[in-house]
């Protein structure tokens, strides 16, 4: 395989500069955008550990304090 013709193809990098690092502004919100998800991702992961370890020890698992008293 010859180096110009390999180089022509492009790769996965040479595709991902193309696309998203060509310019400033596409860069700059792919890299915002990507901050954001993956914050989110981040938190839903943690927050699902957190309440699988923690099940019956929550508020919310306490039948007596979960509930309001009915006024009769």
């Amino acid at each position: 395989m010859d180096y110009t013709s390999r180089r022509s193809q492009g790769g996965l990098f040479e595709g991902l500069y193309r696309v998203i690092m060509r310019r400033n502004s596409i860069y700059v919100t792919f890299i915002i955008a990507g901050a954001f998800a993956g914050e989110r991702a981040v938190d839903y992961g943690v927050r699902k550990i957190w309440e699988y370890n923690n099940v019956g020890k929550r508020y919310e698992d306490i039948p007596v304090l979960g509930q309001r008293q009915s006024e009769e």
